[in-house]
């Protein structure tokens, strides 16, 4: 029996600047020529022999360019040319092919190529090529696109996303919107549960009627009685004339209570006599006053454990809780960021009068990899803050440091997964080894996954395969 210990390989040497290009190509003679000669330039060169390959290896770490054949065994490259240009829409992707047509070259530039060459390579066209790709003049055109994109979701609301979760969530909305229902929405803090309870009532019978908005965290418990039923003048100390409150300011249309987990108790109970008399009366006044408005609600807390605390009361969230939609953390809709991405730095760069013209791959790169903990509006605030900083006329990681970078891989021993003897199959050694590195990342799925080498979707489809739920 002999002790292994599992050390992750160290990265000691310094970031190089060198631009990194990925060459796909089944043929080795040809892939192999290529690596020389572009190495010789002074590229850092990867390899891939297929299209499923180079997309595996998109996803896992960033590339200045990719320089890609077309015909493949297993995926073509018009095919992988699609995911590359789908998962990271600035990376630049030249075609290359024996098999040279109009038909075909007009199909690769639809798809996001960049050019299109024909083998035998012309050597000195080719570095042309490259070296106007990496000046990513292709994002002119990519931003023209992401624009067009824009315009068909919500232009009222600016929600943006193409990404399977976004699609659904936006399905169920506009299959609300028309009804009366009480909306709960739920979701982390940035996600944009504003937007969403906007889109709900300016696609809903109300739109033509007032949408009035009130943060419930934002308001001292002793005002906020006032602020949603109004008050009459000489209620309280300061109350010099008579005020109308949000219900009767929202009649008509909406009333969106963002943070509805906030309310205390004795305003919880107030607020349920609202929604079931549809009724309420001024602070300090008697009259009863009739109103008609549709209320959407929304909060970033477990209600049901607050049930259980018993400092949330269980028959108002059943009243507010009729339609429940559930907004999705960015690092779950990673597809939307280079849309969100491409909106934010076009706001801002007019909004500061600056000419930047797109992001460089390996700062998309840096941007679609963050985990994103303050979603969307933390997303907004870097491209924002990047667009002040930015030194060139494209986006870099250089400008956008406010973002922790990948932890590097550390020359650390993990901690020791156990005695193992020499019976042991390397399929159990693989086991032992995700789920120690999963163990040492504190269970963060998207840091194990860096340490071992692997996509997060990888790592996924191997704690499946070891009965361990994702």
């Amino acid at each position: 029996m002999r002790k292994i210990i599992f050390a992750l390989r160290g990265e000691t040497e310094m970031k190089n600047q060198m631009p990194s290009i990925l060459i796909v190509d089944d043929d080795n003679a040809h892939r192999i020529m290529l690596k020389t000669l572009l190495g010789g330039w002074g590229y850092n060169i990867s390899e891939a022999d297929d299209g499923s390959t180079a997309i595996e290896k998109v996803r896992e770490q960033p590339f200045d360019l990719v320089l890609m054949d077309i015909r493949m065994l297993k995926i073509s490259g018009i095919e992988a040319l699609g995911k590359i240009k789908s998962f990271n829409p600035a990376i630049p992707v030249i075609i290359m092919t024996a098999y040279s047509s109009v038909e075909t070259a007009v199909s690769t530039l639809k798809k996001g190529a960049y050019d299109y060459l024909t083998k035998p390579l012309d050597f000195d066209k080719l570095k042309l090529t490259m070296e106007r790709a990496m000046e990513h003049t292709q994002l002119k055109e990519e931003n023209r696109i992401l624009r067009e994109i824009l315009g068909k979701h919500f232009d009222t609301q600016n929600i943006i996303g193409r990404s399977a979760v976004m699609a659904r969530l936006l399905e169920t909305v506009a299959q609300v919107a028309p009804s009366e229902a009480t909306v709960m929405i739920l979701g982390e803090s940035g996600t944009g549960k504003e937007l969403i309870a906007g889109a709900i009532h300016f696609n809903s019978p109300r739109k033509s009627g007032p949408f009035i908005k009130i943060n419930c965290a934002a308001i001292a418990e002793t005002l906020l009685e006032s602020e949603l039923f109004g008050h009459e003048k000489g209620a309280f100390t300061g109350a010099d004339r008579r005020k109308e409150g949000r219900f009767v300011q929202a009649h008509g249309g909406s009333l969106f209570l963002d943070e509805v987990s906030e309310m205390p108790l004795t305003m919880q109970a107030k607020l349920l006599r609202v929604l079931q008399e549809r009724e309420i009366t001024r602070v300090g006044g008697e009259k009863v006053i009739k109103v008609d408005v549709r209320l959407i609600v929304a909060t970033n807390k477990n209600l049901p454990d607050m049930i259980n605390d018993r400092t949330f009361r269980e028959d108002l969230y059943y009243r507010l809780h009729v339609v429940g939609l559930e907004i999705p953390p960015l690092r779950e809709r990673r597809e939307d960021i280079p849309l969100l991405a491409g909106h934010f730095l076009e706001v801002f760069t007019k909004k500061n009068r600056k000419e930047i013209k797109g992001y460089t791959p390996k700062a998309m790169d840096y941007l679609i990899r963050h985990d994103w903990p303050g979603n969307v509006r933390e997303l907004m605030n870097v491209v924002e803050r990047g667009v002040i900083l930015a030194r060139t006329d494209y986006l870099d990681d250089a400008d956008i440091p406010f973002i922790p970078p990948p932890p590097p891989q550390s020359a650390e021993v993990f901690p020791y997964l156990g005695d193992i003897n020499s019976g042991v199959t390397l399929e159990e050694v693989e086991k032992m080894t995700i789920l120690g590195t999963l163990e040492a990342a504190g269970g963060n799925k998207s840091e194990a996954a860096r340490h071992l080498g692997i996509t997060r979707k990888t790592l996924h489809k191997k704690l499946k395969k070891y009965g361990v739920m994702p």
